[in-house]
């Protein structure tokens, strides 16, 4: 059995950075993923992505955010169970739970914290009657290592952050871009929109807007995308890979049998005082909780862990007076 003061279920940057808060009150800190390595969505789906919202960095690859996160966790060392999914949350008594995985790790612990563990993604397919016939042979709902498209003809549909950064990024590597949205407005970043419209002004990729791709053909492999508009006018375009990007559809899987409020495929937390469930001493965090306002960004993540681990803190320490103390001050291993 594995103990520790808290059990982390997730390791993507959110429950990373818990840690690091944990850390600096002196908790330490047990992670579960299902994954076989830390990181998360950044790790697994997107580690080549650039991301452009985290301060400090004007911008930085997923993978490298991961790599510095576990370096800015190294010195509180703590432990992980990856590649194993938590099937269970007992809870035995006051700031006593029994945590146990689908290959029977047992972990006990005197707060969990679910950091971002939605389980199986699955990518959000366009209804297109043959795309599967064509999924690796051509359509990629992910971009994993941007290598695999350059000098390529690629055809990217979505309208939303994934959509517009790769079309920024790949239109550096790739032969031919051309990016197919269904509206004229787009729901991504203000900036990356303006960067997308400056590329299609310079000819760099074909922007296909009020339109849809409702078809591909090819022998064995893709080689068009039937883009068709808002009239009904369809057009074959050259396309050695399809990315239709439209996110991901997460399922909560065990998550949902562990007795907590679920709205919207979400959990339900009090963002008023701590980021705690309606079960005392679990808590959600990140893009797994929900709350009137929640924004599904990284950084406000951030901001919950932190506040977590002060509850947390003053949960497992009733007795003691909570001091704030700044990292400026006392540095990490002042802690």
């Amino acid at each position: 059995m594995i103990s520790t003061d808290i059990c982390i279920v997730g390791a993507g940057p959110v429950g990373l950075f818990a840690v690091f808060e944990a850390g600096l009150l002196g908790m330490r800190c047990h992670l579960v993923d299902y994954l076989p390595q830390p990181g998360g969505q950044l790790t697994e789906i997107y580690p080549k992505k650039p991301i452009y919202d985290i301060p400090g960095y004007p911008e930085i690859l997923a993978g490298d955010l991961v790599s510095e996160q576990m370096k800015q966790i190294a010195p509180f060392n703590p432990t992980f169970t990856l590649g194993e999914r938590v099937e269970t949350v007992v809870k035995n008594g006051q700031n006593d739970f029994t945590v146990t995985t689908n290959d029977e790790t047992v972990i006990n612990c005197k707060v969990v914290v679910i950091a971002g563990g939605l389980g199986v993604f699955k990518p959000r397919k366009p209804p297109i009657d043959n795309i599967e016939d064509f999924e690796r042979k051509g359509v990629e709902y992910m971009v994993k290592d941007p290598e695999l498209f350059r000098d390529k003809k690629l055809v990217i549909a979505g309208g939303g952050d994934s959509a517009l950064d790769w079309t920024i990024f790949l239109s550096k590597l790739a032969k031919q871009i051309t990016l197919v949205h269904r509206s004229k407005r787009f729901r991504g970043a203000p900036d990356s929109v303006e960067k997308v419209f400056d590329l299609a002004e310079k000819g760099k990729i074909d922007l296909r807007l009020d339109s849809n791709v409702t078809g591909l053909t090819g022998n064995g492999t893709l080689d068009h995308a039937v883009v068709t508009n808002n009239e009904g006018w369809p057009e074959h375009i050259a396309a050695d890979y399809f990315i239709p990007l439209f996110g991901l559809k997460p399922e909560l899987g065990p998550i949902a049998n562990w007795g907590l409020e679920i709205e919207n495929d979400a959990i339900k937390v009090n963002n008023a005082l701590d980021y705690q469930t309606n079960i005392e001493g679990i808590y959600a965090i990140g893009d797994i909780n929900t709350y009137p306002g929640k924004l599904k960004l990284i950084l406000c993540g951030y901001h919950e862990a932190a506040l977590m681990a002060q509850s947390a803190w003053k949960l497992l320490n009733p007795e003691k007076k909570f001091n704030l103390k700044y990292t400026t001050v006392n540095g990490v291993n002042g802690f």
